[in-house]
C-alpha cells in the first residue's frame, strides 16, 4: 500500500469513513455500554441509562426486513408513500437543503484548442463525512460497539475493507429516497434563534412540536429537525467535533416509535451527553435502520414552511452511485 493511500486511509478512520481490521459477523445482542456518568431519572427529557440500553437492544430493527437486507428503514417509502408525497406538491416551489459545498482540493484546468474553443474541467478532492459537508450516512458508516456489529449485526470488519462496503453501502439507496418530509422548527417553537448547549433537543418536545405545527410524524417519512444552527453560528457559536449543541438520546424513541424513513438535521448529537454513548441519537443508524442527512441545511426550508403555512412537502435525496461507498454527498430537495 502507497504512503499516499496509508495517510488517507487514517484519515479516514478518523472520522469513521471506513473501518479496518479485526474479526467475523455474527448476531450477538447489545453488550453492556461503557461506562458512563450516571443519568438522572424522572425527569420530563430525562430517560435513564437502563431507558436508553433498551430502545436501542429491545426496539432494533434487525430481520425485520430480512437477515441480509441493506435499505433498511427505507423499506417503508413505499410506491403508495411516494404518489402521496408527489400529492404534496402544488405550487412547485423548490427548496435545496444542501450547505454550499466548498471542497479542501480544487484544481482547474483549461484546455485551449487553439481556435478559439476550448474547456475547463475541475478536480474535487475532499472527505465529506464531518461536520461540514452536507451527506448521507449509509447503514455500514457507524457502530456503537465493534462487538455487536454495524447494520442487521454484520461485524464492521465484515461489512467494509479498504476496498470500500461490501455490505449497507449507499448503492442500496440507489434509485433515491423520495418521500414525504415534515420540518420540525425547534427555535420558532421555542421563540429562540438557535439550540443551545445548555437546552438540547428531547423527544418529547418533538412531539411537542408537531402537535403544535399541526402535523403527524409518521412510518416512512424523512423527518427534518431544525435546530438553527446557522444562526448560532452567526452568533459565534463553534460547531464540530466536540462539546455542542443538538439532540438528546430521548430523540431516538421519538424517531423509532414513528417509524421514521430518515433523520435530517442541522446539528447532530448533542455534547456531552450523560449516557456513555458514542452515538446517542447517530445510533438510529445502526439499530434501526434510518438513513441520516447529516449536516443538512434547514434554515431556508424552516422558512419556507413559515411562508407556506404547512411543515410537510415532497422530499428528494438522490446520493451518489458510489460503489462500495460508506455514504454520499447530497443536494436533498423539498417541493411544495
Amino acid at each position: 500500500m502507497s504512503a499516499t493511500r496509508r495517510r488517507f486511509l487514517k484519515s479516514a478512520v478518523a472520522i469513521g469513513g471506513v473501518a479496518i481490521g479485526g474479526r467475523g459477523a455474527g448476531w450477538p445482542s447489545l453488550p453492556a455500554l461503557r461506562a458512563a456518568a450516571p443519568a438522572q431519572s424522572g425527569g420530563r427529557g430525562d430517560p435513564t441509562q437502563a431507558e436508553v440500553e433498551g430502545w436501542y437492544r429491545d426496539l432494533r430493527n434487525w430481520g425485520r426486513w430480512g437477515r441480509d437486507d441493506e435499505a433498511g428503514a427505507v423499506n417503508l417509502i413505499t410506491a403508495e408513500k411516494r404518489r402521496a408525497a408527489a400529492a404534496l406538491v402544488r405550487n412547485g416551489r423548490t427548496v435545496s437543503l444542501s450547505r454550499v459545498f466548498e471542497p479542501p482540493q480544487h484544481f482547474i484546468r483549461k484546455n485551449d484548442r487553439g481556435d478559439g474553443a476550448g474547456s475547463v474541467v475541475d478536480y474535487y478532492g475532499f472527505i465529506y463525512h464531518g461536520q461540514t459537508i452536507t451527506h448521507i450516512d449509509s447503514l455500514c458508516h457507524i457502530w456503537e460497539d465493534a462487538d455487536d456489529g454495524v447494520w442487521n449485526g454484520r461485524h464492521p470488519d465484515e461489512a467494509v475493507d479498504t476496498h470500500g462496503a461490501s455490505f449497507g453501502s449507499v448503492m442500496a439507496w440507489e434509485n433515491g429516497i423520495i418521500t414525504r418530509g415534515v420540518v420540525l422548527d425547534v427555535p420558532r417553537h421555542r421563540g429562540t434563534s438557535h439550540v443551545t448547549p445548555d437546552r438540547p433537543v428531547h423527544g418529547w418536545e418533538l412531539a411537542e412540536i408537531a402537535d403544535a405545527q399541526g402535523v403527524e410524524v409518521g412510518p416512512g417519512d424523512a423527518l427534518l429537525v431544525h435546530s438553527g444552527r446557522e444562526a448560532f453560528q452567526r452568533a459565534g457559536g463553534v460547531f464540530g467535533g466536540g462539546d455542542r449543541p443538538g439532540l438528546h438520546a430521548s430523540c431516538a424513541k421519538f424517531i423509532r416509535d414513528r417509524d421514521v424513513a430518515l433523520l435530517g438535521w442541522d446539528m447532530m448529537d448533542a455534547r456531552p451527553n450523560p449516557y456513555g454513548l458514542a452515538y446517542p441519537v447517530h445510533a438510529v443508524l445502526t439499530y434501526f435502520g434510518v438513513a441520516l442527512l447529516d449536516n443538512a441545511l434547514l434554515e431556508p426550508i424552516a422558512n419556507a414552511c413559515a411562508e407556506e403555512g404547512r411543515h410537510e412537502f415532497m422530499f428528494m435525496a438522490l446520493p451518489l452511485r458510489v460503489a462500495g461507498g460508506t455514504g454520499s454527498p447530497a443536494n436533498p430537495i423539498a417541493m411544495f
